[in-house]
């Protein structure tokens, strides 16, 4: 496995390569992960994996400082799912001057949901993930399901764009109870790791309502809150929305569940399609 640490390294080790895929992290990788690297490998002739906290994408209160950068146990990991080439640059080789220029995604995707709770988070998003497929060109690349949002604001943005680039999503990976892998679940301690678990509980419920055949959506996802609340936790969103554009919904829309809430000081998102 390579390791290309700047642009220009990277580009160099592509180029005997005609098709890419890409797996963009943020490090502290989980397996969640390498199931995304190990889908990506059947896509193309090479599978380039990027590790970087992207500052842009962070609030000012966020957690950029403090969020862990495990870059030499994320590369063993790699290397072990087949990973081809790492690209992990610093901010300085990724942003050699301010990025100035930036990607601005649609206001109704993206200032709802986690970007009403996170503004800007989806300009950092789109404006890394632009210049990550500037510059490994891939042919495809591999999204977890588990980040819905990013998921579709990409979709549409490669659409927008017209990117020749295939997104596609990967199943979200969950623990033996049901919580679904995260980065950010280290930062629970062991009371709230059990815990946790209870958002995606909370969803399904949710789902199963929907499915039985639930109609009153307000009063369903009040209901939600009240209960995760009264666990202690601060619920941001659980809510039903439809698959593609995570609008409200209308007869015969294909849905989502999504939940965002804090246990602690630790902010968990999760989701389900219905």
């Amino acid at each position: 496995m390579l390791i290309a640490h700047s642009i220009a390294e990277l580009r160099h080790h592509l180029a005997g390569f005609n098709d890419h895929a890409l797996v963009p992290t943020m490090g502290n990788l989980h397996e969640g992960h390498l199931a995304l690297v190990r889908q990506a490998k059947p896509l193309a002739d090479v599978t380039v994996a990027s590790i970087f906290v992207n500052r842009l994408q962070f609030l000012p209160h966020e957690d950029f400082d403090t969020y862990p950068r495990t870059r030499d146990s994320d590369c063993a990991k790699l290397e072990a799912a087949g990973c081809d080439i790492v690209f992990a640059p610093s901010e300085q080789d990724f942003y050699p001057e301010p990025q100035t220029f930036k990607v601005q995604p649609p206001a109704d995707l993206a200032d709802i949901l986690e970007g009403h709770f996170r503004p800007g988070f989806f300009v950092g998003v789109c404006t890394v993930v632009m210049k990550l497929f500037a510059c490994i060109q891939p042919r495809a690349a591999v999204f977890g399901k588990k980040d819905y949002q990013q998921l579709m604001v990409i979709r549409r943005m490669v659409r927008q764009f017209a990117l020749p680039i295939e997104i596609v999503a990967g199943e979200t990976c969950r623990a033996d109870d049901g919580l679904a892998l995260s980065s950010r679940n280290g930062y629970l301690s062991a009371d709230q790791r059990g815990e946790a678990v209870h958002l995606s509980k909370a969803l399904q419920a949710m789902a199963a309502a929907v499915r039985a055949g639930a109609t009153d959506l307000t009063r369903l996802e009040a209901d939600a809150m009240t209960a995760l609340s009264a666990r202690g936790w601060k619920a941001d969103y659980l809510t039903v929305r439809r698959q593609h554009d995570l609008q409200a919904p209308t007869p015969g829309d294909a849905l989502v569940v999504l939940g965002a809430a804090k246990l602690g000081a630790t902010r968990l998102i999760d989701n389900l399609e219905v």
